[in-house]
């Protein structure tokens, strides 16, 4: 797909009516030749609209797409340079929210393995609050938490009646993000959408949460860490292998790889993923044109979400 095309996407299905800052630059960007030609010297892989954004305002780009310009124009080796040693590691804990339902109906207690966990926030489900639509907050085992998770329930859905109990918990990526280094700290929150305020005040609970204990995430390839991992599950406990957002990095072949693989470990399995990269063999007419995700269970698709946990859904198989 040609570059300027793939702005104009991403303004049109994942920033609009979510960000109007990143919806007004992209669709400037697909219409600015200079920009394109800076942005097409970069790796494919590093050319993705979430991660150039995020790069040019940490270097000081403002909301407009004049300032966002001569930020990349007179600034481009600074922003080059943070675009090829960052990736998009957003770490949104609020996802726990929509995958909290369906931990809570597996066999307890539970032993979770994140894959793509960068600062593994989402490993934490359990040290979180929860409101579901009007009800009262959800609190975890050890009372309530500075960081309440909301959530709102589409007719038909409810929502879990308990914290799951996790015993056990460690997450993979190719560059795990220290909670206790304060510029990784700095990246995770440039990677919050400039109106996200919320996100970015609960991003800032949820890494105080994880600093007194930080989630252990090991350095390394999914499929190639995640057997050893299951290995060291422990006894009694229910191995849930869970990831949100990741599977769209993936090669076809080694997403490929990754499904042949964890369908074949114990335990269950919770994907939290766009329906783009769902195996159309097996869900056909998933669609969501708006960029809701899916839950599925175990390669069953459950429902829609909300890519940052503020909704969930039912199914439209119509």
């Amino acid at each position: 797909m040609p570059l300027a095309d793939r702005y104009r996407r991403f303004a049109r299905r994942e920033a609009r009516g979510v960000s109007l800052v990143y919806e007004t630059w992209a669709e400037a960007v697909a219409d600015d030749d200079a920009v394109l030609s800076l942005l097409n010297t970069l790796p494919p892989g590093k050319q993705q609209p979430n991660l150039v954004f995020a790069a040019a305002r940490l270097h000081g780009a403002d909301s407009t797409y004049d300032s966002f310009r001569s930020t990349v124009s007179q600034r481009w080796e600074e922003v080059r340079g943070t675009i090829s040693a960052r990736a998009t590691q957003t770490n949104e804990a609020g996802r726990c929210a929509v995958l909290l339902p369906f931990l809570a109906e597996l066999p307890q207690p539970l032993a979770l393995i994140e894959v793509g966990a960068s600062a593994g926030l989402c490993l934490l489900p359990d040290r979180y609050s929860y409101r579901y639509g009007d009800r009262p907050a959800l609190d975890p085992r050890e009372g309530p938490s500075q960081v309440t998770l909301p959530c709102e329930l589409g007719p038909g859905l409810s929502p879990p009646r308990a914290i799951p109990e996790v015993v056990w918990r460690a997450g993979i990526d190719l560059d795990p993000v220290d909670v206790t280094d304060d510029r990784a700290r700095t990246w995770l929150q440039t990677l919050i959408w400039p109106e996200h305020e919320e996100r970015r005040e609960r991003l800032q609970g949820a890494l105080c949460i994880a600093r007194r204990d930080p989630p252990r995430v090991v350095r390394g390839n999914l499929l190639q860490a995640l057997p050893s991992l299951i290995a060291e599950v422990p006894e009694g406990a229910t191995p849930v292998v869970f990831h949100s957002a990741v599977l769209a990095y993936l090669a076809a072949e080694d997403r490929s790889r990754f499904v042949e693989l964890v369908s074949g470990l114990p335990g269950h399995w919770i994907s939290n993923e766009g329906t783009e990269v769902l195996d159309s063999a097996s869900s056909p007419q998933l669609t969501a044109a708006d960029g809701r995700f899916v839950v599925a269970v175990d390669g069953h698709p459950r429902v829609y979400a909300d890519p940052h946990g503020r909704s969930l859904t039912a199914l439209d198989r119509s």
